[in-house]
């Protein structure tokens, strides 16, 4: 891990960032599941790929809620959220905490506007084992992840992702159709923390300035390089 110009350690509502980018992309790459969008009658898997398939990029307010194990410890964040595949997106988190997270196709970068402070690392490293490449490849979803029906009991059609590497932070990810639309985003960590994340106002394929996609590295202070 290479530091620049006196890196402190970063805080706010993303955690594990001082040990790696790579539960941060699993965590901000899913929820893009959730928003809404064509999905003709069909199982759970079926409707996951049919999804994926023609989605080009999106737009959505996002509200992410985060569950210790015990339910003890709830943490809410809010924000705008823009993807263009593949492999680039951008989440500009609002609250608690200030933060900007773009990928550029090349690597992931987190500015965190409270600490004045840059982390990034390589994308292929940020992305390679972890459900953020549902979105990032343009594959079939089952080449990194088992993909089964799960029956909730709740009256919606469910589905039910497993990473087939060994090294990803997710566990598990549960996604519920109501009817023609994705519904629900579910997903539990090897930390113990469960995570559900509710969308509005989504554009899907909207046209998306390019520089949304771009970061300025000299834009922060601190620079601190995970690889």
């Amino acid at each position: 891990m290479q530091s620049i110009r006196n890196p402190v350690a970063p805080k706010g509502n993303i955690p594990y960032l001082a040990a790696s980018l790579r539960p941060i992309v699993s965590w901000l790459i899913l929820p893009a599941l959730l928003l809404c969008g064509p999905a003709p009658a069909a199982t759970g898997p079926e409707r996951l790929q049919d999804y994926l398939r023609g989605l080009r990029s999106l737009v959505s307010d996002f509200r992410q809620i985060t569950l210790n194990v015990d339910g003890g410890r709830r943490v809410e964040s809010k924000g705008t959220f823009y993807l263009k595949r593949p492999g680039q997106f951008r989440w500009e988190y609002e609250s608690p905490v200030k933060q900007i997270i773009v990928a550029d196709g090349k690597r992931v970068w987190l500015h965190d506007l409270e600490l004045d402070q840059v982390s990034h690392q390589s994308q292929a490293k940020a992305l390679g084992g972890t459900p953020a490449q549902l979105l990032a490849m343009e594959g079939p979803v089952d080449r990194h992840f088992k993909v089964t029906p799960w029956d909730a009991g709740d009256g919606r059609e469910w589905v039910e992702l497993r990473p087939k590497a060994k090294d990803t932070q997710v566990v598990r990810i549960r996604i519920g159709f109501a009817g023609k639309r994705l519904d629900i985003l579910l997903m539990d960590d090897s930390f113990g923390q469960h995570t559900r994340f509710v969308f509005t106002g989504t554009k899907r394929n909207p046209r998306l300035d390019k520089d949304l996609f771009h970061f300025d590295a000299s834009s922060a202070v601190d620079f601190l390089q995970i690889d």
